[in-house]
């Protein structure tokens, strides 16, 4: 990837802005199987990987260079279906750098952004194609696909920024969105571990 893109330099890169695809970009993918742990039913989760492993949800970017000046982007893609009665999501995490903000602009599809910092404050926007939203510093950050399309949102970082994702598997976040009588709710998670701290 690195001999790909000169980042000294200017440089362009092709994204789908409905699917997200990108033939230049780098794909990284999470499997179900890499998602242990994240859903809050253990048993439904096994059930499902019991019936095959599957793409849960795969990020395209350039690989930029993880220094201070630089900015990190690409598109992100949370593909649809629930692990029991939650929706697929993205293991969400908070960036090294604390002091972090982060902006996704919405192109396809529907469903929320879970954000949560670490004293506790707890919040949950609406993903719509056509709009920009705006994860402030500090602030722990999932993407949740509630609907029956991908859900794919373009984002744009800082390149030094780093990504803490080892709080989130073992604290969860403090709300869950699931589906309850066939529409999504915000719920308190019973899995959310209050004596693990973030660092």
């Amino acid at each position: 990837m690195a001999d790909k893109f000169d980042f000294s330099l200017p440089f362009s890169v092709d994204f789908d802005f409905v699917t997200g695809l990108s033939v230049m970009g780098e794909s990284t993918k999470r499997m179900l199987s890499r998602m242990k742990g994240m859903f809050c039913d253990a048993e439904a989760y096994e059930n499902a990987l019991a019936e095959g492993d599957r793409t849960v949800y795969e990020f395209y970017e350039p690989g930029c260079p993880e220094e201070a000046g630089q900015l990190a982007f690409g598109t992100s893609i949370t593909y649809p279906g629930k692990v029991g009665a939650e929706y697929h999501m993205t293991k969400g995490h908070f960036h090294t750098i604390l002091a972090t903000a982060e902006v996704y602009y919405c192109l396809s599809g529907e469903g929320y952004m879970m954000m949560e910092n670490p004293e506790g404050d707890v919040r949950v926007a609406k993903l719509r194609p056509g709009e920009a939203l705006y994860v402030p510093e500090r602030y722990a950050h999932r993407s949740i696909n509630t609907g029956s399309t991908p859900l794919v949102t373009f984002f744009v970082f800082r390149g030094d920024a780093g990504h803490n994702y080892g709080t989130i598997e073992t604290k969860g976040f403090r709300k869950l969105i699931l589906e309850v009588d066939g529409k999504p709710a915000v719920v308190d998670n019973p899995n959310w571990r209050a004596e693990e701290c973030h660092e």
